[in-house]
């Protein structure tokens, strides 16, 4: 008798139950983290495009990135060089200088950041990525930006009469703890600002609020030497600790000479700035782009 292979007995093996995954899920930290670093590329390439939109829209291009804080600076050191002109700090130009292109590093990299998730409702709700990327390459984009306001402003100081000298490297671990607490800070304002659009609004009364009580155009040391609780509190205030450090690398007068501790401050707030910022951020991966 001859079997035919429909008679044979052939064993079926069923599949194994096939894992599902949430659409917009959040995965356990360290995943999330690995997947937001697989997708360095992209965010390298977004922040660059996005310079590169930014120059089109501009005559003058990337020459903007300079010129606008140099006109903030001679605009200021105009108004508050006359009106402070009894109380301001020696070597107030390039005081000015490197405060304005301190704060303006910090100050794009926290409006823009904060606008990273709301600004790119579309992107956000047809693509699945790491939320994470689109602020974390906004900063990028403020940092690659922020390089060339870097040479101009070490130019200024030496064009002043500042000698140049091996501690001005100094300048590259300070900016990389500056883009670390940055992007900690772009993270927390971009999470607020997805569960409370008003905060959108507020932005450049914080902004404006910062710019006024840190020191970018007079001394806290000396507007507030008689005050040592002032200075105390000012010595924890993590924007006047990049400025401070900055000047005391870049300025050559004892006047300016920052309190070594700073550098420990600074390098606490940006760690932990950051830690904090990818935490929050992160808790919240499964409600961005949601439009309930």
């Amino acid at each position: 008798m001859v079997t035919t292979d429909r008679d044979a007995l052939v064993p079926v093996t069923m599949p194994g139950p096939v894992p599902l995954t949430v659409v917009g899920g959040r995965p356990p930290l360290p995943e999330y983290l690995k997947q937001v670093w697989q997708r360095r590329s992209f965010i390298y390439a977004l922040a660059r495009f996005r310079i590169e939109a930014e120059n089109q829209q501009n005559r003058l291009g990337m020459a903007w990135v300079v010129l606008k804080p140099l006109l903030n600076a001679g605009l200021y050191g105009t108004i508050f060089g006359i009106l402070l002109s009894s109380g301001r700090p020696p070597h107030f130009v390039e005081f000015l200088v490197i405060g304005v292109f301190l704060f303006e590093f910090f100050a794009t990299s926290f409006t823009s950041g904060a606008k990273s998730i709301t600004g790119n409702t579309a992107l956000v709700q047809s693509l699945a990525f790491p939320r994470m990327a689109l602020p974390v390459a906004v900063v990028l984009q403020r940092l690659l930006q922020f390089v060339p306001m870097l040479a101009i402003m070490v130019g200024a100081v030496a064009v002043f009469g500042h000698p140049v000298s091996a501690s001005w490297l100094l300048l590259v671990p300070l900016t990389a703890l500056f883009f670390l607490f940055n992007t900690g800070l772009a993270l927390i304002a971009a999470r607020l600002t997805v569960h409370v659009r008003d905060l959108n609004n507020l932005l450049p009364f914080i902004t404006r609020i910062t710019f006024y009580t840190t020191g970018i155009f007079f001394s806290i040391e000396q507007r507030f030497a008689d005050d040592p609780l002032v200075l105390r509190v000012a010595s924890f205030v993590p924007l006047h600790e990049f400025l401070t450090l900055a000047r005391g690398i870049l300025l050559d007068d004892p006047a300016f000479e920052a309190p070594p501790e700073f550098w420990l401050y600074a390098s606490i707030w940006s760690v932990a700035v950051l830690v904090a910022g990818v935490l929050f951020f992160w808790s919240a991966e499964e409600r961005y782009g949601r439009t309930d």
